[in-house]
């Protein structure tokens, strides 16, 4: 079933039809995709059906639902549904419109569809439609299921298709000679091509293209993340950054609560974390934020103390926040609990208080938490075993791993491979390439950046990029060329980020450290000196570059630069 969950707020027809579908175990092999929208569709300018089942070796039936609990066909020809207005545009002819859409969409796209029945039908799940409809040239009477047939849903698809069959191959001669499709792999394909179109979602932030809002279909690998989250108590889902973890925590989130559950989402970064707050904000039963601002709302504290000590982090206020868990009991404890960049929240002491958030704590709790356990550890227990410990706590917690790159074009992800040394790196690419190179500039003295990055800024607003399309980061967390820049027309519009999105005319600045989680059109990263920074190099280069989706400038300072680059001057 996809999605893994019937929204509560579909009509109850749906509801009772998704049931009936995903409780039998006949339906194991097929695939049923509810509520599917249709951009191109046949008469309007856009629709929707609300099933679409796949059944290997039988068809394809596209089905419309119909929950209401009169049906009036009058003597003009129109229909009155229940208290709907009368329409002249009946049930069946909008299976039928939704069915040639799907036809016309698939066969576009090159699916062989010779031997395979896509037939349309209508469920009136509320009455006895099959014995109250008469005859009807408009119709067959095999494309009626009703109230009877959610007994046994599967047999009334599989009763559907058979007759649809019989009836094409009376009309289409030899349609159905060697044997009915779709077989399993052009079913999956079907799915997948079909798939994209029902869950859509709208990048943050304004895309490259044509600076406007560019919609961004989930792929397979993410679906089968999806999957794994409805099939599984608890899973741990690793990924290199742009592999779509936070936007599959989101997700997850939002599925769990249209199901009726009480949960947290929480992350590490500040940044993030408002992002979350700020995308997640309708969803009601839902705790939104980072991991640190949710243990000081436990321990009941408005503001942290002026100048706080890792101490105050690690063990007072977990001391507290677990106090507060303890003595508040079940009202504070979670349905489930998400948590992305869980690599930075993988010690001891935190682990601690997640055990307490969540009902049946980390050991049999519900779970689903999403990290990158290579590169992106830049925090305090970087060099620590945190995927051990959370298997030793959660101990049947499944693992899923995502390898493909859905954030950065492939010259990019190809450069963060050779720059960050990864193994075995980026090896698939959900986007594709447009052909422009990444830009690695070299630098000698920190005074020279001021120029070059008001060179690098301004050859991006005449590739057609916004100030608020555009971010500066930089491993510095005092003293990076954005924040002592000298330059007149720099100081006038650059901006500390703040976590949410920049105005128009503002170019934001950031450490990397606090980025990590969030991207941007364009990428500028300052100040990457080796001899200079932190032993954790590597994983911060790695962060910074991955920002970037579409184009990335980076200074590098010249013997990083010849070390990075083996030898190039």
């Amino acid at each position: 079933m996809m999605p893994a969950f019937c929204p509560s707020d579909v009509p109850p027809g749906e509801k009772a039809v998704y049931a009936a579908l995903q409780s039998d175990t006949t339906t194991d092999s097929w695939i049923v995709l509810h509520s599917l929208g249709i951009a191109d569709h046949v008469r309007q300018v856009e629709g929707e059906v609300d099933f679409v089942v796949i059944v290997p070796d039988a068809g394809i039936l596209v089905i419309e639902v119909k929950s209401h609990q009169t049906i009036d066909r009058r003597e003009d020809g129109s229909w009155k549904l229940g208290n709907d207005a009368p329409t002249f545009r009946g049930p069946f002819q909008q299976a039928s419109e939704a069915m040639h859409s799907l036809r016309g969409y698939l066969k576009k796209r090159g699916v062989d569809l010779r031997s395979v029945p896509i037939l349309s039908a209508v469920w009136f799940t509320s009455v006895r439609a099959r014995t109250m409809l008469p005859p009807n040239p408009e119709w067959h009477n095999w494309q009626i299921l009703d109230s009877e047939d959610l007994k046994s849903a599967p047999r009334a698809v599989l009763r559907t298709l058979a007759a649809g069959t019989k009836h094409l191959d009376d009309k289409v001669k030899y349609f159905s000679y060697g044997g009915v499709g779709p077989d399993t792999d052009v079913a999956a394909r079907i799915a997948s091509l079909l798939r994209p179109k029902f869950e859509l979602v709208v990048v943050a932030g304004d895309r490259r293209r044509a600076r406007e809002s560019q919609l961004v279909t989930f792929i397979e690998e993410q679906y089968r993340a999806l999957d794994a989250v409805a099939e599984n108590r608890a899973v741990l889902f690793s990924g290199p950054a742009g592999s779509g973890k936070t936007f599959l925590a989101m997700e997850s989130a939002r599925r769990e609560v249209a199901i009726g559950r009480r949960g947290r989402l929480l992350c590490f970064n500040r940044f993030l974390g408002k992002r979350l707050t700020n995308d997640m904000a309708d969803l009601d039963g839902l705790i939104v934020g980072t991991f640190h601002q949710e243990l000081l709302r436990l321990a009941g504290l408005d503001r942290v103390p002026e100048h706080p000590s890792p101490a105050f982090w690690m063990d007072e206020l977990t001391e507290r926040a677990t106090e507060a868990l303890i003595d508040g009991g079940d009202a504070l404890v979670s349905d489930f609990l998400v948590v992305d960049e869980v690599q930075d929240i993988a010690a001891e002491s935190y682990l601690d208080v997640l055990d307490l958030m969540v009902s049946g704590g980390l050991k049999e709790g519900r779970l689903l938490f999403f990290g990158d356990f290579e590169r992106q550890a830049i925090f305090e227990n970087e060099n620590e075993d945190g995927r051990g410990r959370l298997r030793s706590r959660a101990p049947y917690m499944m693992s899923h791993k995502l390898t493909q790159n859905c954030r950065n074009l492939p010259r990019i992800g190809y450069q963060v491979n050779l720059l960050s040394h990864l193994h075995p790196g980026y090896q698939e690419f959900r986007r594709l390439d447009d052909g422009v190179d990444p830009v690695f500039v070299k630098y000698r003295t920190k005074q020279e950046q001021s120029s070059l990055l008001a060179a690098a800024i301004r050859s991006l607003r005449e590739e057609g990029y916004d100030l608020d399309e555009i971010i500066v980061l930089s491993p510095k967390r005092d003293g990076s060329v954005a924040e002592i820049t000298t330059d007149r027309w720099l100081r006038q519009v650059l901006k500390p980020a703040d976590g949410l999105p920049a105005r128009p005319g503002q170019l934001q600045y950031s450490t990397i450290h606090a980025f990590k989680g969030l991207e941007a059109s364009a990428v500028v990263v300052t100040d990457l000196d080796r001899s200079a920074a932190a032993d954790n190099f590597d994983s911060l280069l790695y962060v910074g570059l991955t920002r970037a989706t579409d184009r990335l400038v980076a200074f590098i300072e010249s013997g990083t630069f010849r070390k990075a680059f083996g030898g190039a001057t």
